[in-house]
């Protein structure tokens, strides 16, 4: 049996050096040293064997055993690194190569800017609200103190949404437009009259002064809507931030103090800001107010026609009318209201010379901020 023992080893290493595979490998060892291998059916004859020569070939055998298992434990690993190594030649792989990013989305430009106003605002006492998009004509123009024959109010210059079919009620309730109509009247105007695209932000202001009365601080950031031919300064759709106070005693100059102290912070500088007379139909009396341009420091350039000062937006005193329209009484509170636009603010602020590249949805645009 010792002889047996011997030559199953030395058959075991020979048909070992021939083997050329990890399937070849598998099979040799189930073949030699398997639990039902050559080594099994040899141990087998163990009980035949006198007492004294038991112990002397069961540590043989596992002495052979142990010497197979690590003679085909190393033949795996020399096959292993061989299969590696040929997979490498064949698909050559350079791990010098720097690996594949993530894309990283970027907030737009706009957001970026409307959170820095929200912010700024806030920080000076102001709430921030919003209003619907799709608005009637009553918190569009008429509570605005706009009358019918205003040019804003023309088919060319606003969006009118296709009427609703009205209840035979509801018609009726409409009446023949009289100078001063009835409080159900007035409803059924704000609820039924004609339907358009915002062409402003300041329809939230009439809505925040009926629902919260004063005194009032908000500012409404927003989308607005213009009919109008679009090209490098113009859009359809263009975002607008409105701005006001209510309150008792309040005066332009608390405004200028306001529009300083917002311009200094956001543009990280100190910034002037000066008024000219202006007209609009929902404050008197109104002004238009520009800033200090920040790219020549007032000593005239392209931007600012070599004026030295930026128009940035339509402000004034809250007319008495507008007032009444939000429920709240002129005699005891004043106010003031102002409005600009988000996207010619961010044009300035990131010198972009074409409004319509905000609304492209390039990746390749918004990537830049």
């Amino acid at each position: 049996m010792e002889d047996q023992l011997k030559n199953l080893k030395k058959s075991a290493l020979e048909d070992l050096k021939k083997v050329a595979s990890i399937d070849d490998l598998q099979n040799l060892q189930t073949k030699y040293i398997g639990r039902k291998g050559e080594l099994t059916n040899i141990l087998r004859g163990l009980k035949g064997l006198p007492a004294d020569k038991k112990p002397i070939i069961g540590k043989l055998a596992n002495e052979i055993k142990q010497d197979l298992e690590s003679a085909f434990e190393e033949k795996q690993k020399e096959l292993w690194n061989k299969t590696v190594s040929s997979s490498l030649e064949k698909e050559f792989f350079d791990i010098t190569i720097p690996g594949k990013t993530r894309e990283i989305g970027h907030i737009h430009p706009l957001s970026q800017v409307q959170e820095e106003v929200e912010r700024i605002f806030s920080q000076m006492g102001f709430a921030v609200m919003d209003g619907p998009e799709v608005e009637s004509e009553y918190y569009n123009f008429e509570g605005l103190n706009i009358p019918e024959d205003h040019p804003a109010r023309d088919m060319q210059d606003t969006f009118f949404i296709k009427e609703r079919a009205h209840s035979a009620s509801a018609k009726d309730e409409q009446g023949s437009g009289s100078a001063s109509p009835s409080e159900s009247e007035l409803m059924n105007r704000k609820k039924h009259g004609k339907m358009v695209l915002r062409t402003h932000t300041s329809p939230v202001q009439i809505r925040t002064m009926e629902k919260y009365g004063a005194p009032l601080r908000v500012i409404i950031p927003g989308r607005t809507f213009r009919y109008e031919a679009t090209d490098a300064g113009h859009d359809t759709t263009f975002y607008q931030v409105e701005g006001m106070l209510v309150d008792k005693d309040i005066s332009l100059c608390h405004l200028k103090g306001v529009m300083k102290e917002f311009l200094t912070r956001l543009f990280g500088k100190e910034v002037n800001v000066r008024f000219r007379p202006g007209y609009f139909p929902f404050v008197e009396p109104g002004i238009e107010l520009d800033f200090s341009c920040l790219l020549c420091d007032q000593k005239g350039c392209r931007v600012c026609k070599n004026s030295g000062w930026i128009e940035f937006m339509g402000a004034g005193m809250i007319h008495e009318t507008v007032l009444k329209a939000g429920g709240i009484d002129g005699k005891k509170y004043q106010g003031w209201a102002f409005g600009f636009g988000l996207t010619r603010l961010v044009m300035m602020r990131f010198g972009i010379d074409d409004i319509r590249l905000l609304m492209s949805g390039n990746l390749k645009f918004n990537r830049q901020f």
